[in-house]
């Protein structure tokens, strides 16, 4: 199992060929792990062949941390899925996403849905964090959601949610800095606040993404898409993140209408340049 440090880029299709043929210079790559459930798919034999090149990191979307299902929260089958191509592909890390998608193992959803952040749901998130790193058999990384609307039912702040289902559960913490800032315009928020309410110990993973603008009833909101380029506000709040986290491993997320490798290693070493020009900062 390889570390990974540096800036890294999300693996995607359609850049399989070019890191076989050039192995462009890349610190690190993230695959999404239900797309290599059949380790006998062309897509992971591709995978098998760039991983030895590169370190990587497992990005799960269907664990559905948050489904609170009484008689299936978990989908066992899907957890021992990631399991087995967890234990072929040995990645440096494993994450999902505090949400849920599933529903009594009967209904799924193509989508990660926002959870209350209440003691209720705190309970529930803890146990079914709790489940998969046991049969995982090693800590899992916890993101930040991106949210448009907020529950009534609230009482817990999510910035403190997180910080103490790290404690609680010793997740580590996968900080998707594009997220606070989209969520933080959407529901007028300091996303400074939020960096600092976080420990930095958990933190283990930064994501850099783009958003879209659209208007809804007559308002703006910011839209989590991952199809464009960092905005320069996320790269500013990135800049505040890399000050209070240090030189985390940073990805490069890119999902929807994916341009050419050449754009993704131009936003790489924007990344670069600010984890460089902190780290200076610092030492001067």
């Amino acid at each position: 199992m390889q570390k990974i440090k540096g800036v890294g880029l999300g693996l995607r299709h359609r850049h399989f060929q070019e890191f076989i043929e050039n192995k462009p210079d890349v610190s690190w790559l993230e695959v999404h792990t239900e797309n290599f459930f059949s380790q006998h798919s062309t897509s992971s034999k591709y995978l098998a062949k760039i991983r030895q090149d590169y370190p990587i990191s497992a990005h799960c979307v269907g664990l559905s941390l948050g489904s609170a299902a009484v008689a299936c929260p978990i989908r066992e089958k899907h957890l021992q899925q990631i399991k087995k191509t967890i234990d072929w592909l040995r990645p440096a890390m494993v994450s999902d996403h505090l949400s849920w998608s599933a529903s009594d193992g009967v209904h799924y959803l193509p989508d990660l849905l926002p959870i209350p952040y209440t003691e209720e749901a705190f309970e529930v998130v803890t146990k079914n964090i709790n489940h998969v790193q046991d049969v995982l058999q090693r800590q899992i990384l916890i993101e930040n959601p991106s949210s448009y609307l907020s529950f009534n039912d609230s009482t817990i702040l999510e910035w403190d949610f997180l910080a103490e289902l790290s404690k609680v559960t010793k997740c580590g913490l996968l900080l998707d800095v594009n997220n606070i800032y989209v969520s933080a315009f959407n529901h007028d928020f300091d996303a400074l606040a939020y960096l600092e309410s976080l420990p930095i110990e958990a933190v283990k993973e930064i994501h850099l993404a783009g958003y879209s603008i659209d208007i809804i009833e007559g308002k703006e909101v910011y839209i989590d898409t991952h199809g464009q380029k960092v905005y320069d506000g996320v790269w500013q709040l990135y800049e505040k993140a890399v000050e209070r986290f240090g030189e985390v491993p940073t990805l490069i997320e890119w999902d929807t209408d994916v341009p050419e490798l050449s754009v993704l290693l131009a936003e790489k070493k924007k990344a670069e340049a600010i984890i460089a020009k902190v780290l200076n900062k610092q030492i001067a």
